[in-house]
């Protein structure tokens, strides 16, 4: 039986396991402070008929705790990979530098511990956490690697909106996945049609009967989700991507693509007694969006697509209980939140245009449009390339392109941006705000204004890709770097310095081209650690001679000082 039918065949054991009694939902442990210890590890879980399913997490079997932050704490997290296979940790959503932030250039190899640390500069808000290893990162979260990031600030208390953990804030990270018939979970398939929240199969919350808020993250690997309510209530929106809302957005629908986050509220205060779902109207939501009735026009379809009942279909996601209230509850909901005043268009130093298409193979056949490969600007992920240069403090215009015939969810690292155009209107009220997720409809456009602020890095890029997973795997990334054009830290000229043999298998000579004295200041991996490594001057003190016999095969960054200014160099052992 070939792995389609697999999993077909337990896409009918999941509907017969649709009539089994919920399961009371599980609430993500917390840690505060400012360090974090964090164990990824394997694990096993029985999600249903009594079978265990290999699964990762992080202190745990499947998923993480929330990690509780203040903004403007100096914190670190340590990250121990206890896999037996490479893995990383971004920071989705936060501001940080570039060493920093977790991408495929920060590998935590096998029994080794990441420590990064940085100021929080993110306001208060829902972020969260899951691995970013160049082609694993479906595997990885579909595993179960993910877990919530809460950024708090003072303020937040005076307005008026839910602030305790799990009795009237509760976190939901709603994920899909794909099983086959040994309940192996299976990464890039169309037969997502097992729907958990935080890892909970068919779950179900008791909620008091007051202003509760929801902390909505789309986890999953490709589906978006049309959230709204069984019993048709409206509900508030007071975050997007990264924060406060300027007032609450009444609505009783909110479409989430994979990657995105809203905290909404809902208000109970009267149905103390009652049950009702959080349901994915999925039959609304327009064609081209995985998850929708269709995606692609025939030729250029997703193959098996129309097998998946819960594509254009209305589905329960969590089962709530309504009970008798808290302690000092929260009766009403807020008239304004945090002011917000989005970029303006007359400080644009740069704009910048991003195409999503398809790779042409090498036998010369066009993708499928629906399916891909999918890149950016006719090109897949380098590890070795820079796509992008942007100078500190620029403030830019990215126009982003979508010429294939699925919706790709665009997520960028380390800053947030305003939406200011969706097809040349203007976006929904629902993304008005901070984002750090725009999802592009098939053959639509997306204008957003942003500032590259604080952090500049020759040598350590960030990413910008689709947020569904398999595309990014595939290639549908690029890097940026953010430079400071005033700084005394330039990218090493080639005409500066000869270096020989590079890449080697023993040592590299490094030597001034004019004969000028400079001296090693520091190496680092390409996930920023310190490396101790041997080197001899010579009596000539134009040249270095580095031992790299000992070093593991890969990148790394020299730093040496040469006419008082301080110059990088890229080695690599092979």
């Amino acid at each position: 039986m070939n792995l389609s039918k697999q999993i077909f065949v337990l896409v009918v054991l999941f509907q017969v396991f649709d009539s089994i009694a919920q399961n009371q939902l599980v609430i993500p442990p917390t840690l505060s402070g400012t360090t974090f210890n964090l164990s990824i590890q394997t694990g096993n879980v029985s999600f249903f008929n009594g079978t265990n399913t290999p699964t990762y997490g992080v202190n745990g079997a499947i998923l993480g705790p929330t990690l509780i932050v203040n903004k403007n704490d100096d914190i670190t997290l340590n990250v121990t990979n206890n896999l037996p296979v490479n893995t990383t940790m971004h920071w989705h959503g936060l501001h940080l530098p570039a060493m920093m932030d977790g991408g495929p250039h920060q590998i935590i190899t096998p029994n080794n511990t990441w420590s990064p640390s940085f100021k929080m500069l993110n306001n208060a808000g829902t972020f969260w956490y899951h691995p970013h290893g160049l082609g694993k990162t479906d595997l990885h979260v579909s595993k179960g690697i993910a877990g919530f990031i809460i950024v708090h600030e003072p303020f937040e208390t005076s307005l008026g909106v839910p602030l305790t953990y799990g009795v009237d804030d509760f976190p939901l990270v709603v994920q899909t996945k794909a099983f086959d018939v040994l309940t192996q979970i299976a990464i890039s398939s169309e037969m997502d049609t097992a729907i958990f929240v935080n890892g909970t199969y068919k779950p179900n919350l008791n909620v008091p009967a007051q202003v509760v808020r929801l902390r909505l993250l789309n986890g999953s690997s490709m589906r978006s989700y049309y959230f709204g309510f069984s019993n048709g209530m409206d509900f508030y929106q007071i975050t997007t991507d990264g924060g406060y809302k300027d007032i609450p957005a009444q609505m009783n629908r909110i479409l989430l693509s994979p990657g995105e986050r809203a905290d909404i509220l809902i208000n109970l205060s009267s149905l103390n007694g009652q049950s009702f779902d959080l349901n994915s109207f999925a039959s609304e939501m327009p064609n081209g969006i995985f998850g929708a009735a269709m995606v692609g026009v025939a030729p250029d379809t997703i193959m098996g697509y129309s097998e998946n009942h819960l594509n254009g279909s209305d589905f329960p996601i969590l089962h709530f209980n309504v009970v008798n209230q808290s302690s000092n509850p929260i009766s009403s909901i807020p008239a304004s939140l945090v002011p917000f005043t989005q970029y303006s268009t007359q400080d644009v130093n740069e704009n910048r245009v991003f195409e999503f298409d398809t790779i042409t193979t090498s036998a010369g056949m066009m993708p499928n449009l629906a399916e891909g490969q999918f890149g950016i600007n006719r090109q897949v992920m380098d590890m070795d390339s820079i796509n992008v240069r942007i100078p500190l403090n620029s403030t830019e215009i990215w126009t982003l392109i979508n010429k294939t015939h699925i919706a790709h969810p665009f997520h960028i690292h380390d800053i947030q941006f305003n939406v200011i155009e969706k097809n040349g209107t203007i976006p929904d009220v629902s993304e008005t705000g901070w984002k750090d997720v725009v999802l592009v409809m098939p053959h639509d456009s997306v204008k957003f204004i942003t500032k590259f602020t604080d952090f500049a890095d020759d040598m350590t890029p960030y990413m910008y890709h689709c947020h569904i997973l398999h595309h990014e795997d595939d290639g549908m990334m690029g890097t940026f770097i953010v430079y400071d054009s005033t700084s005394s830290v330039n990218q090493l000229k080639s005409n500066q310095f000869s270096i020989y043999p590079n890449p080697t298998l023993d040592e590299w000579l490094i030597q001034s081209v004019d004969e000028s004295d400079f001296e090693l200041i520091e190496m680092t991996s390409i996930s920023g650690q310190k490396v101790n490594v041997n080197f001899e001057k010579t009596i000539s003190h134009n040249e270095i001679r580095i031992d790299a016999r000992k070093l593991e095969r890969g990148y790394y960054f020299l730093k040496v000082k040469s006419s008082n200014s301080v110059k990088i160099i890229k080695l690599q052992k092979v």
